[in-house]
């Protein structure tokens, strides 16, 4: 029966990453532990919930070889309160699993790692290799505008764009559409595309590091690999026709300001505070020369404040959701943006002054009461 020793630091850590795959509820028990399998020379640590699985491999000290599944939170809670030091795993043919560590000693109950489906295979037909810190970024750069509305589910994920040299990444959720893009060293296969579920992502987002090693992406026919280090994820791929989003973006804009990040934030933000959750009211935007006014009302008071701009916004009038707004400033890759308009019911297309072709964030206007 499977027994080893490890650092507790490297097991606590590969529980951590692997058990937010964990169904949380499942009419598979086995489904709501972790499956630990040691082969000769190392430990994979698995969780499953049938639409997104999580695999993360350790070197450990393997005395005998062997597989076994254990409760998530309880195995979770018995590793962290270890003491910091080397932890000796003991399995018996009835399953009880022994851990021990320095004066520490606690049995836990297992299952059996027969009851535990396999994990997809993904056939090698598609791959492409970024960077962890490229991909982490793009991740956080889009995800904010994945839609949660289940009625379009190819929607609640972000698409890939592999070809022409480059990852393009895509968001849209109705209000909203972010597409960052960036140039690739090598790519398998030719171009292909996908759509991965946004949950996945955020996973993917957790495991990568800030760092230049390499996280390797496979498509299969129904699922996506994700290979991060010595952990793999995998996900079902989502079905359906994503938004042609290339035709969705109007660029022949008359209107084009330039304005400062980070001011442009802090004029939304003070306006923003006599909004809330209950309260509700758009930005008026006002775009003139040189400068774009503020202002927001609700039964708690009104904010107004003015923000310098390079351009002339010819009078403009627009609003917006304060959230969509602030979303698009707070994750573009630039110190300053430039923002194109057509009319007070046209989108507003926001792009780095500098790189413009890495990042683009569409927010649609919402419609002004006349005052």
């Amino acid at each position: 029966m499977l027994q080893f020793t490890c650092e507790k630091a490297l097991l606590k850590n590969a529980i951590t990453v692997a058990r937010k795959a964990v169904a949380q509820k499942s009419s598979i028990p086995a489904l709501e532990g972790l499956l630990l399998r040691a082969d000769t020379e190392s430990l994979t640590v698995s969780g499953y919930n049938m639409q997104t699985g999580i695999q993360t491999k350790l070197d450990v000290n393997v005395v005998e070889p062997g597989e076994i599944v254990l409760p998530t939170g309880l195995f979770s809670d018995v590793v962290s309160n270890m003491p910091d030091d080397v932890i000796s795993f003991h399995g018996d043919d009835r399953l009880m699993v022994r851990l021990t560590c320095g004066d520490a000693d606690i049995k836990i109950q297992g299952l059996a790692a027969e009851e535990y489906p396999d994990l997809p295979e993904v056939e090698d037909e598609y791959g492409v290799s970024v960077q962890q810190r490229t991909l982490k970024e793009m991740i956080e750069q889009v995800s904010f505008a994945v839609s949660t509305n289940e009625s379009r589910p190819v929607h609640t994920g972000a698409l890939f764009e592999i070809g022409d040299g480059a990852l393009t990444m895509v968001a849209v959720d109705g209000f909203r559409l972010a597409v960052r893009r960036e140039p690739l060293e090598k790519m398998d296969g030719g171009p292909f595309s996908f759509v991965a579920p946004g949950s996945a992502l955020g996973e993917v987002k957790n495991i990568c590091k800030d760092d230049e090693n390499d996280a390797e992406i496979t498509l299969g026919k129904r699922h996506i690999q994700f290979t991060i280090g010595s952990t793999n994820l995998i996900c079902r791929r989502l079905e359906g026709e994503f938004l042609d989003y290339r035709s969705a973006i109007p660029r022949k804009n008359p209107i084009t300001v330039v304005a400062d990040t980070r001011a442009l934030i802090s004029s939304i933000d003070r306006v923003s505070t006599v909004i809330s959750e209950k309260l509700k009211s758009p930005i008026r935007c006002l775009f003139d020369h040189d400068k774009v006014l503020l202002a927001a009302k609700t039964a708690t008071g009104d904010a107004k404040d003015v923000c310098p701009v390079d351009g002339d916004g010819g009078g403009l009038e627009i609003g917006f959701n304060n959230r969509y707004l602030m979303e698009a400033l707070r994750y573009a890759p630039a110190d300053s943006v430039r923002i194109e308009l057509n009319t007070s019911v046209s989108p507003a297309v926001i792009v780095p002054v500098e790189g413009e072709e890495k990042f683009l964030y569409m927010v649609l206007p919402v419609r002004l009461k006349a005052n």
